[in-house]
């Protein structure tokens, strides 16, 4: 019988395991194209940045660090959202899910990024990193979904049971980055994959559009498959004020900001994610801290940010209410007013009435 020490000690690999690409799989993903700026001819990888960390420096991080204790329940201090069916004009409606799930809605769209509604972020149902809060929406009170975006391939952004569940219902368009499609298609050959790289610009409907931009990143989903498929962020345009949804990303410097700033123009709205960042030596190179993040939102110039990815699945060492806190910091620290830079809990909406 397994030891409940040793449960939380596997429980706390399997939370690890997506910065590795190792896990008891094989590997879902693999591309094959032109080499580029971003592609060898058989892997992915950020152009100048640094690569993820290894298995030593796995072991290093469980053996000489100590994660934080997390409550086995963070509920939401919101109730459960239950968004209207469609939003007819521009005044862009945004539910938070939870982790990295929201659901944009205007102009009669109705579109998610990185849908997760299972228990757990990982290979196994039955062990793995498990929610501690429910989703802000029930997946019964979903509208209809027309558009889904993913980021890129980890357990915790790309979930092909929620994504089975969605095709199953709505039928919507999925969009992701080159190569994610054999993961989805592998769960469920049916399923509709539109892949698109980098620079590339995909029509939702309705109006509306998404660029696929470089975040600094990367992905696996098995043993073999360390960056065999894209990561990216998403510049969202025709739904009212422009959306930069950066998926996950590391600060490298401010370069992904910059880029999308010199190629896009800057953003209205940022959503960024601020969770998951400790330790740092570890993580630093994938995953911004909160400081990262709003050094990230001075750089694009958006007039308001949404902070994402923290709270509802234990990743990595820091407190489950750390990230928040930090946030807050931070922004004291920049002189930024805390109403522009808002920790999203689940359950949350935000209208953009707000930019007003």
């Amino acid at each position: 019988m397994t030891t409940q020490p040793t449960r939380r000690a596997l429980v706390r690999l399997l939370a690890a395991l997506p910065f590795i690409g190792a896990c008891a799989r094989l590997g879902d993903t693999a591309y094959a194209g032109p080499v580029s700026d971003h592609f060898d001819g058989a892997r992915f990888f950020n152009p100048d940045g640094a690569p993820p960390r290894g298995l030593l420096d796995l072991l290093r991080w469980h053996l000489t660090e100590t994660a934080a204790s997390w409550p086995e329940s963070l509920p939401s201090p919101f109730p459960p959202d239950r968004p209207p069916a469609r939003v007819a004009g521009p005044e862009l409606r945004i539910s938070f899910a939870g982790h990295a799930s929201f659901l944009l809605q205007a102009n009669g769209l109705n579109l998610l990024t990185d849908p997760v509604w299972s228990e757990r972020v990982s290979p196994f149902s039955f062990l793995g990193p498990k929610r501690h809060n429910p989703p802000g929406i029930a997946f019964a009170d979903l509208p209809p979904i027309d558009a889904v975006l993913i980021s890129h391939g980890h357990y915790d952004h790309l979930d092909v049971e929620t994504l089975g569940r969605l095709w199953q219902r709505d039928r919507p368009r999925i969009f992701a980055p080159l190569g994610q499609d054999a993961t989805i298609r592998k769960h469920d050959p049916s399923i509709a994959v539109e892949t698109a790289d980098w620079g590339q610009t995909v029509d939702l409907g309705r109006g509306a559009t998404a660029s696929l931009v470089p975040v600094h990143h990367w992905t696996a989903r098995g043993i073999l498959d360390r960056n065999r498929a894209l990561w990216c962020g998403f510049m969202i345009r025709g739904l009212g004020p422009t959306v930069f949804f950066a998926g996950d990303t590391g600060f490298d410097s401010g370069r992904p900001f910059r880029d999308l700033v010199a190629r896009h123009g800057a953003p209205d709205l940022a959503l960024l994610p601020i969770g998951a960042y400790e330790p740092r030596w570890f993580m630093a190179p994938q995953h911004m801290n909160p400081a990262d993040a709003v050094q990230g939102f001075e750089i694009l110039g958006a007039r308001q940010a949404l902070g994402y990815h923290w709270g509802t699945f234990q990743l990595t060492n820091e407190p489950a209410e750390q990230p928040a806190a930090d946030l807050d910091a931070a922004l004291a620290e920049r002189g930024i007013a805390p109403e522009r830079f808002l920790a999203l809990r689940p359950g949350q909406v935000w209208t953009a009435a707000a930019l007003a």
